[in-house]
């Protein structure tokens, strides 16, 4: 019987790698200032709050366009993104945003909408290429199910009956919703006829890596990946 392995500690919710050192600006902050804080920080956009609630995201494009560099961003309301993603949730919905979008930062915000972190673009593709292994031949498979319908044993029958072998199990379970969720990675990169078992087991398959990939509503996302983690 194959032991779940879990070589080391993978960051898999975005509250895990969101970093301290990007500064959140206020309505009240002036443009020069933020356009000064992007410079400091090498960073294209920053994330808004209003107390300590996320009101948006503003870009460096956009103060760039304004007509006064003294204005306040209340005057810029209008150019505000409202790109978050909730701490809870798997990183790997902050890299899509992100490829998605085009954004130097994701911020990350709790149930209440208040701003807890951001997350750099470069710390993204760091994470992206730790927690997915992308120097190392396989595929990955990301399942999200309920926390008491978890099963080593079935996940592993199913791999096997694949012809693939897990070589790296990690999960993650939110207490709050009682969704665990399952990373896997595997021994062989053709992973489409995998994802259309767990499919058919009724898991939720939510993300998939490999080389075979065929027309589902998880293609486009993958597409998206793929071309952010190129960049």
């Amino acid at each position: 019987m194959l032991a779940e392995k879990k070589t080391k500690p993978l960051s898999m919710l975005t509250r895990e790698i969101k970093s301290q050192s990007i500064p959140a600006v206020h309505l009240t902050d002036k443009v020069y200032q933020v356009l000064q804080l992007m410079n400091d920080n090498q960073v294209t956009h920053l994330p808004i709050i209003e107390g300590e609630t996320f009101v948006g995201i503003i870009s460096e494009n956009d103060l760039l366009q304004a007509d006064n560099d003294h204005a306040v961003l209340r005057e810029l309301q209008q150019s505000f993104a409202e790109f978050s993603v909730k701490e809870d949730e798997h990183f790997l919905k902050a890299v899509q945003l992100a490829g998605e979008n085009g954004l130097s930062i994701v911020p990350i915000v709790n149930e209440e909408n208040i701003l807890t972190g951001v997350v750099s673009y470069e710390t993204l593709l760091k994470e992206a290429s730790s927690f997915m292994s992308l120097n190392e031949p396989g595929g990955l498979i990301v399942l999200e199910i309920e926390s008491n319908s978890y099963s080593f044993n079935e996940i592993s029958q199913i791999v096997e009956s694949n012809d693939a072998q897990i070589t790296q199990l990690n999960t993650s379970n939110n207490i709050e919703t009682g969704i665990m969720t399952v990373t896997i990675r595997i021994n062989k990169a053709e992973v489409s006829d995998l994802v259309a078992s767990f499919q058919r087991y009724e898991y939720s398959v939510k993300y998939f890596l490999g080389e075979e990939m065929y027309e589902n509503e998880l293609k486009t996302n993958f597409d998206n990946l793929m071309s952010y983690l190129k960049i």
